[in-house]
């Protein structure tokens, strides 16, 4: 037996003896189980309540855990014997011509389900060895690793062209997405580039009953476009120097980069899918976003679907602790029932936190005619239907979901890494930048419902992280001690009047972020900020001028002055 065969075989045996033992705990895990549904039955004061909510947390997180090492064993032995018998059925010298077939081959096709695989598994170190090892003698894999490697130490500014992400990561982290977002494996997802039009169905007409022989009637169908721009997505992430390192090896660089900007970009979309703000703020619109709107926004699409107001048939509030189990899934069933369309098709999900779901799983809680205790939600709603996805950024009590299919998802554009040394040189660190271009809305937005099961009001608007980086707003503007109109400033106000009392008056603009720059023009002169300027006195307006820059962002202010003549 070769050696390979039986370093394989004691792998396998070794691991399923681990798996033995983690199967050994499930009794226990059942045990507990019970006891904490008994404590729910039994907690009569907020204090217990509380108590038994923070032991169901810590539970589903040893459960869980507990699971994922059981399937992530089930897994290696299943890897580890398919490669044992693969190597029994194919004699190395026959293998080693295959292998080298593989590596001149461009076609690097992973037969692996990136999206099944546990969170302790890196998507890149999934690969087979032979898929792996293929692309890291890719032309442009090693260029791309090289050039991110010449970073180290560099103190030129931010630079993304060298650094475009090969097409083989692009594919890898595409798919290693889906496992940090978990609502892009709801929703239909569409990859195009440019402006994108979704043509939807208007009503379906009824069909008209004739004679066999009689002329058929013409039937009328109205067709909507909804129309999605590009956005984009992006963040940066210090990465310490050590890392890039030559004693790192490019595997180990290859997948840690994968991995942070999978989940960096993943997570973001979640949130955006749900909450996004929309076209004003430069982002998707998210499902309760659309769900809270009570007029026709101002730039709806003539084309679009007919606009109609869903922020009280589509957002509901459960009084939970009033109802008893029964009565509270006949309420949830109804409030969830407020998903019907003509257009619903593909499955339903149901997004909420943990707490949440820990609250559904308390009102299901049953005996079996053991005398058992059960709560029976495992990942999906009873009756209702549909799948749970646990996000912890969704507040206490809210559900959000419908039928996943009728939000739509465009990604745009090639991801690309950018790198600075300069930004966080005393750190030691080197800054990497990830950035994707994406867009989202409802295409049926009363396909989705909001609730909040504690009877209070759904939370329809969430902060996102600010866009400090593009944020060209002045937080104070004054000339002198003259009074301006409007009298108190606003950032969102760009136009003021000046009646001026004074000769003089000093100039003095406070930008929001540290880092913007102001420009001051007035007379035709350019004006230091701080500094006095003398007003024309000749009965007319003659405008100040502030323009603040941040990133690529700028926004001009504009004062017209005016002083009367001697």
């Amino acid at each position: 037996m070769a050696l390979r065969q039986i370093m394989l075989s004691r792998q396998i045996e070794q691991k399923k003896k681990e798996l033995e033992a983690l199967r050994d705990l499930d009794a226990s895990f059942e045990t507990r189980e019970a006891d904490i549904t008994k404590a729910i039955e039994e907690a009569q004061t907020e204090e217990e309540q509380k108590a038994v909510e923070e032991e169901v947390e810590k539970f589903d997180t040893e459960k869980t855990e507990h699971d994922t090492k059981k399937n992530d064993l089930e897994r290696e032995i299943g890897e580890l014997e398919t490669e044992l018998e693969a190597f029994e059925a194919d004699p190395p010298a026959e293998r080693h011509e295959n292998k080298v077939k593989k590596v001149r081959t461009n076609e690097m096709r992973a037969d692996i389900n990136i999206r099944s695989l546990p969170m302790s598994k890196r998507a890149f170190d999934a690969l087979p060895m032979e898929t792996r090892a293929a692309w890291m003698e890719r032309e442009d894999v090693k260029a791309f690793l090289s050039n991110l490697r010449s970073m180290k130490g560099n103190t030129r500014a931010v630079q993304g062209g060298e650094l475009e992400i090969p097409v083989v990561f692009l594919d890898l982290i595409a798919e290693n997405m889906y496992r940090y977002s978990k609502l892009l494996n709801r929703v239909r997802v569409r990859t195009l580039t440019g402006e994108a039009r979704q043509t939807i169905a208007g009503t379906v007409p009824e069909a008209v009953w004739t004679e066999m022989c009689g002329a058929i009637n013409e039937l009328t169908f109205v067709f909507n476009q909804i129309t999605l721009d590009g956005y984009k997505v992006a963040g940066f992430i210090p990465v310490c120097n050590s890392l890039l390192e030559d004693t790192v090896s490019n595997l180990d660089l290859a997948s840690w980069i994968i991995e942070m900007i999978s989940e960096a970009i993943g997570l973001a979309e979640d949130k955006a899918i749900l909450y996004g703000k929309g076209a004003s703020a430069h982002m998707p619109l998210g499902i309760v976003t659309r769900l809270a709107q009570e007029s026709k926004p101002s730039d709806y699409p003539a084309n679009a679907p007919a606009w109609q107001n869903l922020s009280t048939t589509n957002i509901k509030k459960i009084n939970s602790t009033s109802l008893t189990g029964a009565e509270f899934w006949a309420q949830l069933m109804l409030a969830t029932g407020n998903t019907f369309t003509k257009y619903n098709r593909g499955e339903m999900f149901w997004a909420m936190n943990s707490k949440t779901y820990a609250q559904l799983r308390s009102k299901l809680i049953t005996f079996t005619a053991t005398g058992d205790i059960v709560a029976n939600l495992y990942g999906s709603l009873p009756i209702i239907s549909g799948d749970v996805d646990v996000l912890e950024f969704i507040p206490d009590g809210d559900i959000i979901g419908g039928y996943g299919d009728l939000y739509l998802w465009v990604d745009r554009a090639s991801m690309q890494i950018e790198s600075d040394r300069s930004v966080q040189f005393i750190q030691d660190n080197t800054v990497f930048r990830g950035k994707a271009r994406a867009d989202g809305a409802p295409v049926i937005p009363g396909a989705f419902v909001a609730i909040n099961i504690n009877n209070t009001d759904v939370t329809t608007a969430m902060d996102f992280a600010a866009d400090t980086a593009n944020d060209a707003d002045l937080s104070a503007l004054a000339v002198g001690t003259e009074s301006m109109t409007p009298g108190t400033f606003n950032p969102d106000t760009v136009s003021y009047a000046i009646t001026a009392t004074g000769e003089s008056g000093k100039v003095e603009a406070t930008t929001a972020q540290p880092g913007a720059t102001v420009a001051i023009t007035y007379d035709g002169k350019n004006v230091r900020n701080g500094g006095n300027i003398t007003f024309v006195a000749d009965g007319t307006p003659h405008p100040l001028t502030v323009s603040v820059k941040n990133g690529n962002a700028v926004k001009v202010y504009t004062v017209n002055i005016t002083k009367a003549g001697a």
